[in-house]
């Protein structure tokens, strides 16, 4: 098959509640995140026509408000820049990962749940960024699981992909990151220490036979010391 390739973004700024696990929160990107949306439509522009590539029409996003603001965002610059863009394609694939009952709470909110139900234990010392602990509450995903969702949407869509078009994917940060780690991009012991840029794109190639390779754009490193975020 013939190669594609597929632009990850996670999405821009956004007004998050404080002190909870950026997962799934409903809020709107902030002014912030809506400039760095143009900007990376801009950006996009660039390394289409630095790549000789075209543009796949579907732009794809996970369905949180803040990744369809980047999405629509990006695809107004392309289209300023000549480029087509015919639909932004939501998908709960692309969606972060899941706390589920647990979800928007707080850190402190969640911890309490735990403390008072005597079907469960304490969660483990930094469990919010422990890529294989999963709430033990209804309907919660690790972040690992998370990522192998992410991954099958991509491999799925690079399957199907015409060579030489770019599939613009927003989404976020850590499903992404473990997402590249199900696909070999990255290793695992690579992964807690990198996250993503906001609204700043990571060019990837799908050669076929399962085989991705990174191209451009740079992961953001984590400070020891950061809280991780999606």
């Amino acid at each position: 098959m013939a190669e594609s390739y597929h632009a990850i973004v996670r999405h821009g700024a956004y007004r998050q509640r404080p002190g909870a696990p950026s997962a799934r929160q409903p809020f709107a990107l902030s002014d912030e995140g809506l400039r760095q949306a143009s900007d990376c439509g801009d950006a996009l522009a660039g390394m289409l026509a630095e790549h000789g590539l075209t543009l796949d029409p579907v732009v794809h996003a996970s369905r949180q408000l803040r990744a369809w603001q980047t999405a629509s965002g990006i695809a107004g610059q392309l289209r300023a820049h000549g480029h087509r863009v015919d639909e932004i394609r939501e998908t709960s694939a692309l969606a972060e990962r899941g706390l589920g009952s647990a979800a928007n709470l707080t850190v402190a909110e969640i911890e309490a749940v735990l403390a008072g139900d005597p079907r469960f234990g304490a969660p483990p010392p930094g469990w919010k960024s422990d890529s294989d602990y999963r709430l033990p509450l209804e309907g919660a995903e690790s972040l690992s699981e998370a990522g192998v969702r992410v991954a099958g949407h991509l491999q799925a869509v690079a399957e199907a992909a015409t060579g030489g078009a770019l599939t613009v994917h927003v989404g976020h940060g850590a499903s992404f990151r473990h997402a590249c780690a199900h696909l070999g991009i990255l290793r695992r012991d690579e992964v807690a220490g990198l996250s993503m840029f906001h609204a700043r794109a990571l060019l990837l190639c799908y050669r076929g036979h399962g085989r991705w390779y990174h191209v451009a754009g740079t992961w953001k490193i984590r400070a020891p010391k950061d809280a991780p975020v999606d």
